[in-house]
Formats: C-alpha cells, sequence, structure tokens
C-alpha cells in the first residue's frame, strides 16, 4: 500500500501510526501541541521515535466534545500539515469527518483522510477522497451502543464503509479499516472488539486499531488517562500478534519498541 510517497508491507508488518492533537480539549494531550512549534518538535520526536505516520487532529472527538466549525479546524490543522510536509519526509494523515476540512488538508500536503464516520457523516467524502487519491481510514461509529448482534452488526455497518468507498471510486488499494474502538461501544464491547479483532480481516482490507490511553483501559485499570500506557502496550501486542497493519498511538517510543519485540518473537516461530 502507498500511503504519499511510502510504500507500506501491509501485510507482514505493524506500523505506528503517531497521534499529533491541536486541539486545547483531546482527553490525554489536550492543549500541549497547539503551538506550532511545539507541534514540529513533537513530530520530529515521534519520526525519531519510529512513527511511520503522523496523524494530524484539530478537533477532539472524545465523549461529549464540542463540535468546532470547519473553518476552525482547518485554521487548526493546515498550517501544521503544511509545516510537518515541510520539514519531514513523512506520511501526513488528517483526523477529519468533515469534507471541507479534509480538501483543505490534503491543499496542505495531507497523504490520508482518517475518517471517524466512515464516510457515513459527510456525503461529500467519498468523492472527495476519490477525486484526489489520497489513502484514507474508514472507522467503524455508531451515535448509540445498540447492537442486535454485536461483532456481526460492526462487521457489517463497516462493510457499509467499503461500499460507499468503492462506489464513489476510491482505490482498493487506498483503503484501510479501523474496528472502531471507543466509538459507539460500552466497555464491554471495546474489550470484546479488541478479543476478536482478527475478525475484521474477513473484510478483505489492512487494518488500524486505535486504542491508545482509551475509557476501556483506564476503567478496566481504574486508571486515568496519563496512566494508561502499559494497557495500550498490551493492545498493540496483540495487534501485532493478529496482523493488523497500523496501531494509532501517543506514546510512539514504547509501542515502536513493543511492534519490534513481537515481530522479532513472530518471526522466530517461523523459522
Amino acid at each position: 500500500m502507498r500511503i504519499g510517497n511510502k510504500d507500506f508491507d501491509v501485510k507482514n508488518k505493524t506500523y505506528i501510526m503517531g497521534i499529533l492533537n491541536v486541539t486545547p480539549d483531546s482527553f490525554s494531550d489536550g492543549g500541549k501541541w497547539r503551538d506550532q512549534d511545539a507541534a514540529l518538535r513533537h513530530a520530529e520526536e515521534m519520526i525519531a521515535d519510529g512513527a511511520a505516520v503522523i496523524d494530524i487532529g484539530g478537533e477532539s472527538t472524545r465523549p461529549g466534545h464540542r463540535q468546532i466549525s470547519d473553518e476552525e479546524e482547518i485554521d487548526r490543522v493546515a498550517p501544521v500539515i503544511r509545516a510537518v510536509k515541510a520539514r519531514f519526509d513523512v506520511p501526513v494523515s488528517v483526523d477529519t469527518y468533515k469534507a471541507k476540512v479534509a480538501e483543505a488538508a490534503i491543499q496542505a500536503g495531507a497523504d490520508l483522510v482518517n475518517d471517524i464516520w466512515g464516510l457515513k457523516y459527510d456525503p461529500q467524502m467519498a468523492d472527495l477522497i476519490a477525486r484526489t487519491g489520497v489513502a484514507c481510514c474508514l472507522m467503524h461509529n455508531k451515535e448509540k451502543a445498540e447492537y442486535e448482534d454485536f461483532y456481526p452488526d460492526i462487521l457489517q455497518e463497516t462493510a457499509e464503509c467499503v461500499r460507499i468507498a468503492r462506489k464513489a471510486g476510491i482505490a482498493r488499494d487506498k483503503i484501510i479499516l479501523d474496528p472502531g474502538v471507543g466509538f459507539g461501544k460500552d466497555c464491554a464491547m471495546n474489550l470484546e472488539t479488541v478479543h476478536y479483532m482478527e475478525r475484521f480481516h474477513v473484510l478483505g482490507y489492512p487494518l488500524l486499531l486505535g486504542t491508545s490511553r482509551k475509557s476501556f483501559i483506564g476503567l478496566t485499570l481504574d486508571l486515568p488517562a496519563d496512566q494508561r500506557e502499559e494497557g495500550t502496550l498490551v493492545t498493540t501486542v496483540m495487534a501485532v500478534m493478529k496482523k493488523y497493519a497500523f496501531v494509532r498511538v501517543h506514546d510512539v517510543k514504547a509501542n515502536a519498541r513493543a511492534v519490534r519485540m513481537t515481530e522479532a518473537i513472530l518471526a522466530a516461530g517461523e523459522e
């Protein structure tokens, strides 16, 4: 799979997507990287620590978040995307579900659109991605955690995202899927999603797991957001074992080491 000017071996390796939130209210690092110089230093640090993609977000998507205008979101993300692309040779993802924001981000240099609503929020998003030829990550999401049969339902609902993408003309090799841990699911559902995450391979696309510091880890371990690194690392190891192509994380260095160690152990067993 090609993202920007980089090729990714999505069948045999797990890559780190480093999170760069340029928001005042993200649940774990809100406000830390709003200043552009601070954002660039953090991007440089994440790349040095092993991030293969930098995911830049301008609106918090935590439960109960305040939706901001397209213009405010563009003002937050576009300058940082432009600056990161000017300084570093790394693919950049924009974390947005709004086509107008995604278009401005792509113009600024974004190589991938990470849509937490899987093309279902903004009817113009799929056509934009198809027209520009960028990659996309389509996440499962739902307004309420209500299901008739949980896992079959989330697979079917994610398959609908794929159908929207393909109908719009988005190429197969430009699509990544995300089971949406922490979105439209309660704690027990999130644990079940991770437990059976290999089931998403039936859809036939590279997969991304985003669990970093999320509330289901906090609820399970009774820990605040800034003490959930070990819990996140467990999910990263499981993602490698279950052949996920990407993990989206805050703590790049520790997760990159966990990926490398897990891959080494798995490779030793294949000799």
